[in-house]
């Protein structure tokens, strides 16, 4: 059973940053893969980010790609997601989500193990 609790959302002006936190919990993390969703009102929940705890292989949306920064401190246990110069459309509520795997991979939404309970990002002047 793994627990993973976001931390980091709020408020930020257009071409700011923030710096999201999955605080993971449980156990055997090695075989897990961890992915950054985020969902806007209206939209659908679509992925932005994975990384592998194995490995530390990462892969990005075409959307996010050169702007957020995913990681992991395996001391700790907490995956980031560093968000630079972002814009108004990366509004949206901010979720981790974990899967029993070692490669990052598109997977339909109910194929995910555990979620976070959310964490809102708003990207406004």
């Amino acid at each position: 059973q793994l627990q993973l609790v976001e931390s980091g959302g709020g408020l930020v002006q257009p071409g700011g940053s923030l710096r999201l936190s999955c605080e993971v919990s449980g156990f055997n993390l090695i075989a897990y893969t961890i992915t950054w969703f985020r969902q806007a009102p209206g939209k659908k929940r679509e992925g932005i980010s994975c990384i592998t705890f194995r490995d530390g292989d990462t892969t990005y949306a075409h959307s996010v790609k050169g702007r957020f920064t995913i990681s992991k401190d395996d001391g700790k246990d907490v995956v980031y997601l560093q968000m630079n110069r972002l814009k108004s459309e990366d509004t949206a509520v901010y979720f981790c989500a974990a899967i029993f795997s070692t490669r990052c991979i598109d997977r339909p939404l109910v194929d995910y193990d555990y979620w976070g309970q959310g964490t809102q990002v708003t990207v406004s002047s």
